[in-house]
């Protein structure tokens, strides 16, 4: 029997079975209180930091300039992530003030009579369209022979 030229070259086995092991992750770094509380400090005033001043806050923290440079990148994405959240907690409640708004106004256009357009007096089209509110379900134009009505 013929072999196919694939079967040669077609590995036993699973596919990650020749690889080299991964690395170990290294464990989490604590902060203590003191570090935590400078570092904060620091981003409240300034959210970049170059890389002297890095190198500065890390040793008078007794810091990698890593460390300083992944604390200040997490923080920053962990500030965007809230602004974002707060922004759009603002616009939410913008949205139920602007809704609210629009609602009382509705009621209150629907409480206070239309003037009188005297053009439409003495129109029965115009009267019937001056009159007509297409939001009331219980509105309904009729006519009786040429003259228009709100029922």
């Amino acid at each position: 029997a013929a072999l196919s030229p694939f079967a040669a070259t077609r590995r036993i086995g699973h596919p990650y079975q020749n690889r080299t092991p991964p690395k170990r992750k290294k464990p989490r770094t604590s902060f203590s209180r003191v570090q935590i509380c400078e570092l904060e400090k620091r981003f409240h005033r300034q959210k970049y930091l170059a890389s002297a001043e890095r190198a500065t806050l890390a040793k008078a923290l007794k810091m990698t300039d890593a460390q300083v440079k992944t604390w200040f990148q997490n923080r920053r994405t962990k500030w965007r992530r809230q602004t974002a959240e707060e922004r759009e907690a603002e616009r939410q409640q913008a949205n139920r003030l602007m809704l609210h708004l629009q609602q009382e106004a509705f009621q209150k256009s629907l409480a206070q009579p239309l003037p009188q357009d005297p053009l439409c007096m003495h129109n029965s089209s115009l009267y019937a369209l001056q009159n007509l509110q297409p939001w009331a379900e219980d509105n309904k134009v009729t006519s009786v022979s040429g003259m228009a009505s709100v029922v």
